[in-house]
């Protein structure tokens, strides 16, 4: 089921700013929460995706990738970031990210905890062929990452009783000020380490190797980030895990160049084959391809092979391959060579005609309008 535009979703425009974003999710949050709206599934799928849409919108990186590449930037439709955003997670997890944007208007201790850690991102880079790109493909990844280690036991923090803040009360000309603060003792946590195996840090985490599967969509590029929800470092007291970032890196290819979801090739002709006409093969990303050079060709011409390029990563269709012609001129002439071009040197046919003559331009030009 594909999903609504984030814009759409929290009703701004694509000009919005920051603040005009956060307030249009905080009006939405505050409308569908789940401690207004108990038990009422409809309200809170509007409140997950409410948050699902600031959570792109509300970054400026996630947003520049979101407006570029759509939801499969952002690990939409394509099947990263756990089964799309925050279907897959629950209200404290929201939460936990988002609990600013509530002000007092509403408490966010569900569940007898007002806080969760959350464990950091990891990035690594992914090479990928044009070959991986056009197709598609399952990679898999070896990370290290922060696990909790076997053995580790946890107690309810007795400075905050959990809560993972402690709440102080000044007094003020203007009254008694409440005001929350980290816990000093369990670091936010609301848990204390009681029982830990040797080699774990303080929170009880380990450093292990672990291999994450990757479903590579078609039609990614070079610089493209893909964000996996929850394949990031656990976090310590069952918290919730942080993201794995993907950054592609496209290896160049040996014949064909990229140019969004077209594919360029040079194809070097020598003046003969271009003159009487020939039959020449191309290579694509797989295989190759026959393409006819009609008599009279001229340097500079551009052949286009309808659906030979790259798929785009939305799914509007697939881009082309464009064969630009360039002529080859012969250097190491033998003597009997050179004879029989110096008999037609001076032939009409051999003169340029400047008024049938375009530019490189001028065809190129020709050629995109």
């Amino acid at each position: 089921m594909s999903k609504r535009d984030y814009y759409e979703v929290l009703g701004v425009s694509k000009s919005a700013t920051t603040i005009e974003i956060k307030k249009a999710y905080r009006k939405l949050a505050l409308k569908h929460h789940p401690d207004k709206n108990p038990g009422d599934k409809e309200a809170e799928k509007k409140f997950k995706e409410a948050a699902e849409a600031y959570d792109v919108l509300g970054n400026d990186e996630k947003r520049q990738r979101y407006d570029r590449f759509g939801h499969a930037g952002v690990g939409g439709d394509s099947g990263f970031g756990g089964g799309g955003g925050f279907g897959g997670m629950n209200m404290e997890d929201i939460f936990s990210q988002f609990g600013d944007i509530f002000g007092g208007g509403f408490s966010s201790s569900r569940g007898g905890r007002t806080r969760q850690r959350k464990g950091t991102n990891l990035r690594v880079k992914l090479k990928l062929t044009l070959e991986d790109i056009v197709t598609g493909v399952e990679k898999k990844i070896k990370v290290q990452k922060l696990v909790l280690a076997d053995g580790v036991e946890y107690n309810t923090c007795t400075t905050c009783n959990g809560a993972g803040q402690v709440m102080r009360v000044t007094n003020t000309i203007l009254g008694q000020m409440q005001t929350a603060s980290t816990c000093p003792a369990c670091n936010g946590l609301g848990q204390i380490v009681t029982k830990k195996p040797a080699g774990a840090d303080a929170n009880g985490m380990v450093r292990k190797e672990v291999i994450i599967p990757i479903e590579i969509p078609a039609g990614v590029e070079d610089g493209m980030q893909l964000s996996l929800r929850g394949k990031g470092n656990d976090a310590p007291g069952g918290g919730i895990p942080g993201d794995l970032i993907v950054a592609i890196e496209e290896i160049p290819h040996e014949k064909l160049r990229r140019n969004g979801n077209d594919l360029h090739y040079d194809l070097h002709l020598n003046f003969i084959d271009a003159t009487l006409g020939t039959e020449v093969e191309v290579p694509l990303v797989k295989g190759k391809a026959k393409v006819k050079i009609a008599p009279g060709t001229q340097s500079g011409k551009i052949l286009r092979l309808k659906g030979k390029g790259i798929p785009d990563l939305n799914g509007y269709g697939v881009g082309d391959l464009l064969v630009n012609i360039q002529l080859w001129t012969p250097q190491n002439l033998s003597k009997h060579e050179r004879e029989l071009l110096e008999k037609i040197r001076h032939s009409d046919n051999f003169k340029p005609n400047l008024k049938k003559a375009k530019s490189f331009f001028e065809r190129v030009k020709e050629h995109f309008s």
